[in-house]
């Protein structure tokens, strides 16, 4: 008899994070399934996290759910965030979502992309 593994969270949340997705969300002009998280080729440095609103759950969306907020990462990204932390900073001149990222190299020094290296299958297998 096999063991059933839990499923993974491939991204948890901050509560900071949680509450400003839950904001944005009460104010959009329209209801949601929920914010989608990706990456995407491009910036100096190789790479940029991306966010949207998500109209639909994609057949091959990653569905996340935490803190009451619904996280739809895309398949193509899932190696890349394995294991990272959504979290909302607001400092005096900026206030933006900050991906902590075990998985990213390096970032360049305006802090639009990063360098990411994606996660093994072995990562994938040690991850509760």
């Amino acid at each position: 008899m096999s063991k059933i593994r839990p499923k993974f969270k491939v991204v948890s949340l901050t509560d900071a994070a949680a509450e400003k997705i839950k904001s944005i969300m009460a104010g959009a002009d329209r209801p949601f399934e929920g914010v989608r998280v990706g990456v995407k080729n491009g910036g100096c440095a190789g790479m940029s996290y991306t966010m949207e609103y998500a109209e639909a759950v994609h057949p091959l969306d990653e569905i996340v759910e935490d803190k009451g907020v619904k996280v739809l990462i895309d398949p193509k990204a899932v190696l890349f965030l394995l294991g990272t932390e959504m979290d909302y900073k607001t400092d005096k001149l900026s206030a933006q979502f900050v991906f902590n990222n075990p998985n990213q190299t390096s970032a360049c020094g305006c802090g639009e992309s990063v360098a990411i290296t994606p996660a093994s299958d072995a990562a994938l297998e040690a991850t509760p």
